[in-house]
């Protein structure tokens, strides 16, 4: 770096100084993991993580502009997709100088995934409602009970779980955060397959698996405020500023390499951009259609447009207080419900230019299906990372500061809330 303050930094100087690292160590003929470990040896791979933590001290806002000059050369990047941008930003935040000791390299250079063990059957929205048991036995936790929608989990080493470790404390305050080996014999992953035909989903169940004491990422009691943490994350990255990852066509080795871990790793989320609405698709099939002729179409498109571009604009806001260092907040989830709003209407506009064609799948329907697993793809957006119910109570009361809902189970030991009672007859 120049030989200036980090406080007195431009955005050139930066720009200059990782454009000459890369001018000495970009060789696309080394190995996906040679490249990375050189990234995160130097900090450029993750240039916002504290410098004793393979980054560089530097401010978030110039994370844009780095990636910029990464994409001038195509320089890959350290691995960012999935679940594991959510456990290193967890870890960070919360985690010991052991947990950032032992995954957060490896989680930028990509030789771990996760997959992270919130939701359970009975408790979906009610994350707080958690009765996965985790036991304290001699020197370890045992863990046992189930969780589902678990993206990743049947490829995932690690698993960011939350469980119940005191049943006699509220239940917002009886909660602990783990780290979970998901390879262990007392896990089993079971696939779930949706109406869009893909298997992105599991089942987890427990029996008797085992977390070392020093995997516990808080004390009992604090779970619910490290999970808070990571969704918070999640809901950041649900704003419509998101970019999936796509192969290159570049030639080289590393490119090879990247090819077959894009198509390994990330196939669980290849119809997330499907799930999001496909509005970049919008104006191309109306042309080609010849529905841009129709003005109420017309009319939906502009709409859709509007509310798109809206939500982009709120987006950014969010990451301008994120670049000046303000703490995560409910901004995340005026995001993700905007972007449930953006995907619905994206939804409609495709079926108005596309017609009842839009229900066909297959080789001969509208772009090889892809119209299609829009449309059943698209009610997911509503779901994951917290219903759009959820998301409108935290503006309500984070944003608003309306009263909360009236709760007739915060107030009592979680042992004693009744759960799946059956009404009698």
């Amino acid at each position: 770096m120049s030989d200036v303050m980090e406080s007195d930094l431009t955005e050139e100087q930066v720009r200059a100084d990782v454009r000459a690292w890369l001018k000495a160590n970009w060789d696309p003929e080394l190995s996906l993991l040679e490249w990375r470990n050189k990234l995160v040896e130097s900090g450029w791979g993750a240039p916002h993580y504290p410098k004793e933590w393979h980054g560089r001290g530097l401010p978030v806002k110039f994370n844009t502009p780095i990636d910029d000059e990464f994409a001038k050369v195509g320089a890959i990047t350290v691995a960012r997709a999935g679940i594991r941008t959510l456990a290193a930003a967890t870890i960070l935040d919360h985690g010991t100088d052991f947990h950032k000791q032992k995954f957060l390299r490896r989680i930028l250079t990509g030789e771990d995934t996760w997959c992270q063990l919130f939701s359970e059957p009975g408790s979906g929205s009610d994350m707080a409602g958690a009765v996965t048991r985790a036991d304290k036995k001699g020197n370890k936790w045992v863990i046992n009970g189930q969780k589902v929608w678990t993206t990743s989990a049947h490829k995932a080493h690690w698993g960011l779980l939350l469980a119940r470790a005191n049943w006699d404390a509220v239940k917002h305050k009886g909660l602990a955060y783990f780290v979970l080996d998901m390879k262990q014999p007392g896990v089993q992953v079971h696939p779930l397959r949706q109406m869009n035909g893909h298997a992105s989903f599991n089942q987890v169940f427990f029996t008797d698996a085992e977390v070392e004491p020093e995997m516990m990422i808080c004390d009992v009691g604090d779970g619910w405020t490290v999970a808070t943490t990571t969704l918070m994350h999640e809901r950041r990255g649900a704003d419509g500023l998101r970019t999936w990852a796509q192969a290159s066509n570049r030639k080289g080795r590393i490119y090879e390499e990247e090819k077959a871990e894009i198509a390994t790793t990330m196939e669980p989320y290849k119809w997330y951009p499907q799930r999001a609405g496909r509005v970049d698709l919008v104006m191309k099939r109306a042309k080609e259609t010849g529905k841009i002729a129709d003005p109420v179409v017309r009319q939906e498109i502009a709409k859709l447009l509007i509310m798109s571009k809206s939500a982009e604009w709120t987006a950014r806001r969010a990451r301008a207080a994120q670049n000046q260092g303000k703490p995560q907040g409910p901004e995340g989830s005026l995001g993700k419900l905007a972007s449930s709003h953006v995907a619905r209407q994206a939804a409609r506009v495709h079926t108005y230019i596309t017609g009842s064609d839009a229900l066909l799948s297959g080789a001969d329907s509208p772009m090889e299906g892809v119209i299609a697993e829009i449309l059943v793809s698209v009610p997911a957006t509503s779901i994951a990372g917290g219903t759009d119910e959820i998301q409108r109570n935290i503006i309500s009361e984070r944003v608003l500061k309306m009263p909360k809902e009236p709760s007739v189970d915060t107030t009592k030991p979680f042992k004693d809330v009744p759960r799946n009672i059956t009404a009698k007859t």
